[in-house]
């Protein structure tokens, strides 16, 4: 294991968990805090097929101001692994409130999720306002994931590995350093080959617990998430709880038009001070792509700090870019008019 998965590994430790159904099997799950304990809380989650170190860079950006809080969800990561073991959403969810309740000890924070952790984070933030985990969502961040299907362009891989009869011989043509290698030429911007320190790490933690070997399983949340997908939107749509959008440009997979839709068609007349985000600069991995960036916009939108009208939060080549506020109804192009004089 190379230094930035065995730093990250070393920062760490792991707590005991099984699922509240009946002879539900036991999980070692790994988990790392940074940052003062006392600072504002901020759980990050991570997405698929990839792990909690995803995060590393993000931690270090937001470890000066916040409690900064990461696991490895079951089935990833340095997490266990085990085959047939049923990796849902839901189960994901529950999780989350065992993690931040139980072994946190905390009633309130900020939750950023990206890519399969937005699944994870919508039905853990649905949860939270139903009374089923005493935990109280601060501010939402969802970032590059598939969260409305209709318009996400998954890739080849994807497909095939979801799909149990080409699944196998798929999974037996790659490894751990092909899986992070094509990830690195697709999904970053610009683009990572495998001997980049996040590549490497990325292969590390694949090739721990034979993570290969539940990539069919683990990919299952598609098909949840298909199933549910409507009912979530809808759910978040209702909720009090302020929504950020962040999302990375270039990204193909979970392309700008899904967070688009979502924002126009369930957030931007949402209840709370929601906020839709552009990171000019980045790919699928933004965290990873612009990470300083990322960061500054966590910091507008959680401290209230935002840009009141549409642009760059800076002058410098990269910078964020405030794309939409919420508000409770659009006005008439005719109130437009009248309220601007034009």
């Amino acid at each position: 294991m190379e230094r930035r998965a065995r730093d990250w590994l070393d920062a760490g430790g792991y707590f005991e968990w099984a699922p509240a159904e009946r002879n539900a099997q036991k999980f070692n799950i790994f988990h790392a805090e940074f940052g003062d304990p006392e600072a504002p809380l901020l759980l990050m989650v991570h997405g698929f097929p990839t792990s909690s170190i995803d995060w590393q860079d993000v931690a270090g950006e937001l470890s000066s101001s916040h409690r900064v809080c990461v696991l490895d969800l079951p089935g990833f990561g340095f997490s266990d692994k085990p085959k047939g073991a049923g990796y849902t959403l839901h189960r994901d969810s529950e999780l989350l409130g065992y993690y931040v309740v139980e072994v946190l000890g905390a009633h309130k924070g900020d939750v950023v999720a990206h890519d399969r952790g937005d699944s994870v984070a919508l039905s853990f933030a649905h949860r939270c306002s139903t009374g089923q985990t005493s935990f109280d969502i601060s501010n939402l961040v969802l970032s590059n994931g598939n969260i409305f299907l209709p318009l996400s362009n998954l890739t080849e891989f994807q497909r095939l590995v979801l799909d149990p009869e080409t699944a196998p011989a798929t999974v037996a043509a790659i490894t751990p350093q092909i899986l992070a290698a094509g990830l690195g030429q697709t999904t970053f911007t610009p683009r990572r080959a495998l001997d980049d320190p996040a590549i490497v790490a990325l292969a590390d933690t694949f090739a721990v617990n034979d993570g290969l070997g539940v990539i069919h399983d683990t990919i299952q949340y598609l098909m949840e998430r298909s199933e549910h997908e409507q009912e979530w939107l809808e759910a978040l749509a209702a909720m009090t709880v302020k929504t950020i959008v962040v999302w990375g440009l270039y990204d193909e997979v979970s392309p700008l038009r899904v967070a688009s839709h979502v924002w126009n068609n369930y957030l931007s007349t949402k209840p709370g001070d929601n906020e839709f985000w552009l990171l000019p600069r980045a790919n699928h991995y933004l965290q990873n792509d612009q990470p300083r960036e990322f960061a500054q916009v966590l910091r507008a939108a959680s401290s209230g700090s935002s840009p009141q009208a549409p642009g760059a939060l800076s002058a410098e080549p990269g910078a964020p870019i405030f794309l939409d506020r919420s508000r409770s109804q659009l006005p008439t192009a005719q109130e437009t008019l009248a309220r601007t004089g034009g």
